[in-house]
């Protein structure tokens, strides 16, 4: 049995003794039948309680499967630190109602001069979890308990269905309900930039107009932002990491990484009157059911033509069977329909059209030169991978191998680009799609307008397209340490050198990314500006006509 240090119980004895008898005992938190979902995650309540004067000395909540040293930590802080107003004591007499407990604190408290006695009832802390009982039983859950498990099946079926793999969240798609009030829903997909992912059913297109518009207008702003979030009229479903996950935090972005078991459905309406609230009441929990099958259903019949390079016209109608309830019918004919026009109206509210036309006329500001691969907003970075390092990454990444490389030197010499995980998806896609990584080059670059040269780091695909991944002044002294580096590791492996393509841009692995952040390998040879033969690339000023 554990038992106090010495010094511990020296600290302990020198606390006054109080004429007083304690009450404590640990029991489950919540016996609630309204609330099945939590009761498993809340664990158990230690209380105690000074049954002389009435008062809680201390009280916690701890796991269900924590041991019998909980009860001990919590009577140490009842008797050292106790909650106000009790003052630093401890009893001359402790009362628990369980056998097993009893037995332990005998052991544990033996040096203290404090009797452990057993009640088989103890009136002071019976009343207290009476008090929390109702309390808790008062609450409304978070979902009808009726209509909790098919909700949580159909949020899990989205997550694996991965909607934001191919849609933006301009690209709206209407689903036609007209019953319990609502006519059509208008969902928008989160979650192509890697960072929070869920979906957002607007109840009207007005509502959805209004907070992009809002969105676009204050977005320097945060307490506008705030505003214009709460005046949206939409019921929503988002995911994030459960409690128990640590690997990804509320700022990570990667959930679509995690395993299913430890991703958590969140349901909840905003309400420009209400607010938020992440509750559900029958009728909602009823509609976002009905939007969710059949959004499912739709993802699944049409995912090849909404995955293509253009937002299609498409509707579908389904019969969707109600899940346990009252209602005379028990199936809903529900339409779901894409909205290229409401799309493209979106896109040119913010201007994505006008930037896209830019980039098809103006693909860099360099001559000969495409800048439309690489994300603009991404991480960037010379660097070495350890030969140990690479054969574990290897074999875990998409990998594209380019010959036998001879391990010399510290590792294999990388250009690291760390982006959101869809955005890093597309990258790939589009390498993979040009026939894989040809060579890396660093090609001198300069700028007649105002003098300065820059070392433009270059992808070669097979295809012998040039990309421009990076921008570097000749002068910039953190630059210029790299790019030695780089040149002895490439001389060190005879030219060989590699692209890393990373995820986790927006979370804590940000500038860091670790082995579970690499998403593919691209081997590649290192060659000369002389070997690319296409000289200093100029500034190119591109006119832009309306």
């Amino acid at each position: 049995m554990t038992s106090f240090n010495r010094s511990t119980s020296r600290r302990l004895k020198k606390l006054s003794q109080i004429p007083s008898i304690w009450e404590g005992d640990r029991r489950p938190l919540s016996s609630s039948q309204t609330q099945p979902r939590d009761a498993e995650g809340k664990g158990d309540c230690i209380l105690w309680v000074d049954g002389s004067q009435g008062i809680v000395r201390g009280m916690d909540v701890v796991g269900s499967d924590s041991g019998p040293e909980a009860v001990v930590r919590t009577l140490m802080r009842a008797m050292e630190h106790p909650h106000s107003p009790a003052k630093p004591a401890r009893p001359q007499r402790i009362v628990v109602r369980d056998r097993e407990i009893q037995f332990y604190l005998r052991g544990v408290l033996q040096d203290l001069d404090i009797a452990i006695d057993y009640a088989p009832e103890l009136p002071l802390i019976d009343e207290l979890f009476r008090s929390f009982g109702e309390i808790l039983d008062s609450q409304i859950p978070d979902l009808p308990p009726q209509y909790a498990q098919a909700l949580q099946d159909k949020a899990f079926a989205i997550w694996q269905a991965s909607p934001w793999e191919f849609l933006e969240e301009q690209q709206i798609l209407s689903i036609e309900i007209n019953k319990w009030d609502v006519g059509k829903l208008y969902a928008s997909v989160m979650g192509m930039l890697g960072m929070e992912y869920g979906i957002l059913f607007y109840r009207s297109e007005d509502s959805l107009k209004q907070f992009r518009a809002a969105v676009l207008r204050d977005e320097e702003s945060q307490g506008r932002l705030e505003e214009a979030f709460l005046k949206q009229d939409c019921l929503f479903l988002t995911f994030e990491g459960s409690d128990e996950t640590d690997e990804v935090d509320d700022d990570e972005g990667d959930l679509a990484d995690l395993p299913l078991s430890e991703i958590d459905p969140t349901f909840g309406n905003i309400h420009p009157l209400e607010g938020l609230r992440s509750v559900l009441y029958d009728e909602e929990a009823l509609v976002v059911f009905v939007a969710l099958e059949s959004l499912n259903r739709f993802i699944r019949d049409h995912r090849r033509q909404l995955s293509g390079d253009s937002f299609p016209s498409l509707n579908h109608r389904y019969r969707i069977t109600l899940p346990q309830c009252n209602e005379a019918a028990k199936t809903v004919s529900v339409t779901v329909s894409t909205m290229p026009e409401l799309a493209a109206e979106l896109e040119e509210m913010a201007g994505l059209d006008h930037e896209d036309g830019q980039m098809a006329e103006s693909s860099t500001m360099f001559h000969s030169l495409r800048d439309d691969l690489i994300p603009e907003d991404s991480f960037l970075s010379l660097g070495v991978v350890s030969w140990e390092m690479l054969e574990y990454l290897r074999q875990g990444v998409t990998y594209h191998p380019v010959g036998e490389i001879q391990q010399v030197g510290d590792g294999l010499p990388v250009i690291l680009i760390q982006t959101s995980r869809p955005r890093g998806k597309t990258v790939i896609e589009h390498l993979e799609a040009a026939g894989g990584l040809k060579a890396i080059c660093f090609n001198p670059g300069a700028d007649p307008f105002d003098g300065n040269k820059y070392d433009l780091g270059l992808l070669q695909t097979h295809n012998d397209e040039l990309f421009l991944f990076g921008e570097f002044l000749d002068d910039d002294p953190i630059h210029v340490e790299a790019r030695k580096k780089w040149n002895q590791r490439c001389k060190n492996t005879k030219g060989y050198c590699g692209l890393i393509i990373a995820k986790g841009l927006t979370g804590s692995a940000r500038g860091n990314p670790q082995l579970r952040d690499m998403m593919a390998l691209f081997e590649a040879r290192s060659v000369s500006p002389k070997d690319l033969g296409i000289g200093t690339l100029q500034l190119v000023p591109q006119l832009q006509f309306e």
